[in-house]
């Protein structure tokens, strides 16, 4: 017995000299887009230049070891120099003005607005995740598990799901990569926001229709729309079809996070009242790679059972099933479930998989445009299959007795907290 507990303090002593080693492998926590074969950025008149070949980050770049420890990720994806526009505010589109400043946990981003009024937003590709890290990891040194994790996540993703949204007939915002160079138009955000790599997208609130939608009087958030339905009653309702195939997208493509402040809702005026169309948003963990002896522990099913990786199939189903789906779809019937994973089969061919993937350039696609192609159609050919754990699990699961994330200031109860459909 001593012998068996010797031999376990001697591997757990080992275990964490190897996990220091990994972690302090990498001294920052932070680096930012690094352009490729300039002199020192700040002296660069980017005026002269349309486009630059940029490394979204070199933080990642790791050794054996620390591949071991803790993942592959998209770590050479990251550090991979593209070609990237450059974009200035006073011209884009005619002209933005900055609003104000917005984003999460990881994400640094501002909120624009052009000349009539349309919304958009700017979200950092590179991540700050140190509000993330708990302080009792930053006392014993462990801050780079949560920092080293952002390679898990695509920097590219955002653009490929797009396309294949697009295809889907599932909404999206329309991101596009930029590099935004300091400039006058940032204003007091020049430092925090100029030199850096960006997704440029429409947001999920606006006053104005810019999709191709017919009759539509705003874009809301989900709060607002919470409070609308407390204002129209039945006369609002949520398009189910929709928002099952948003979601059975969101399955095939592997994006984990889809909590209630990721979607905006299309006001669409109909006859009998209004309906409200779901848009996706922050396609931050599509295709989400996690791998190595740390991540997976983290990851593990019954430790964070909503971070499911994204392999050929899914191994945890009742991790991706969140309040927000009890809420909008636990009424709806299995027979919507099947129509639009049958239809989403249809949609997503194998052409326009590949084509979609094709959109990134060939050094990013040599490094892992096949794995995930080889996963989305895997996924695809699941779909009916998980359509039917999908619903199954729904059924299984009890209404919500506390507000959806980013409702927690509105003042609903009851059956008003339990679904929309209560009200």
């Amino acid at each position: 017995m001593k012998k068996i507990i010797l031999i376990i303090g001697v591997v757990l002593v080992l275990f964490i000299i190897v996990l220091y080693w990994s972690l302090n492998s990498t001294p920052e926590n932070f680096k930012t887009s690094t352009v490729v074969n300039l002199d020192t950025i700040d002296s660069i008149n980017f005026k002269d230049y349309d486009s630059l070949t940029i490394a979204a980050s070199t933080l990642y770049k790791a050794n054996d070891l620390k591949k071991l420890m803790q993942g592959e990720h998209y770590r050479d994806a990251w550090s991979t120099p593209i070609k990237v526009k450059v974009a200035f505010l006073d011209t884009l589109l005619g002209g933005l003005t900055v609003i104000e400043e917005g984003g999460g946990n990881q994400t640094k981003s501002l909120k624009l607005e052009d000349s009539i009024g349309n919304k958009y937003t700017l979200r950092s590709v590179n991540k700050t995740p140190a509000p993330l890290v708990p302080e009792f990891a930053k006392t014993l040194g462990l801050e780079n598990i949560i920092v080293d994790g952002i390679s898990a996540q695509h920097p590219y993703a955002a653009t490929v799901v797009a396309s294949l949204a697009e295809a889907a007939h599932v909404q999206h915002t329309a991101p596009k990569l930029y590099f935004i160079p300091k400039q006058d138009a940032l204003k007091d955000y020049n430092d925090t926001y100029g030199n850096k790599l960006f997704l440029f997208e429409h947001e999920t609130e606006s006053s104005t229709n810019w999709t191709s939608i017919k009759n539509v009087t705003e874009i809301v958030e989900t709060d607002d729309l919470q409070l609308l339905k407390l204002e129209r009653g039945k006369t609002l309702k949520i398009d189910e079809h929709a928002l099952v195939r948003a979601r059975l997208f969101d399955l095939v493509i592997g994006d984990w996070d889809r909590h209630a402040k990721q979607w905006g809702w299309i006001i669409k005026e109909e006859q009998n009242g209004q309906v409200a169309i779901p848009l996706p948003a922050d396609r931050d963990n599509a295709f989400f790679n996690i791998s190595g002896i740390i991540p997976s522990i983290l990851a593990n099913k019954n430790v964070t059972p909503e971070m499911r990786p994204f392999d050929k199939d899914i191994d945890y189903m009742p991790g991706l099933i969140h309040d927000f789906d009890v809420y909008f779809l636990k009424s709806t019937e299995e027979a919507v479930f099947i129509e639009e994973a049958q239809q989403l089969q249809h949609l997503l061919t194998d052409s326009v998989i590949e084509n979609a993937l094709r959109l990134w350039p060939s050094q990013l696609y040599d490094l892992d445009g096949k794995t995930i192609e080889n996963k989305l159609k895997s996924r695809r050919d699941e779909l009916l299959i998980y359509a039917k754990a999908f619903k199954r699990i729904l059924n299984e699961k009890e209404y919500p007795s506390k507000p959806l994330k980013g409702s927690e200031d509105l003042e609903l109860n009851g059956h008003y907290l339990k679904c929309f459909e209560c009200y």
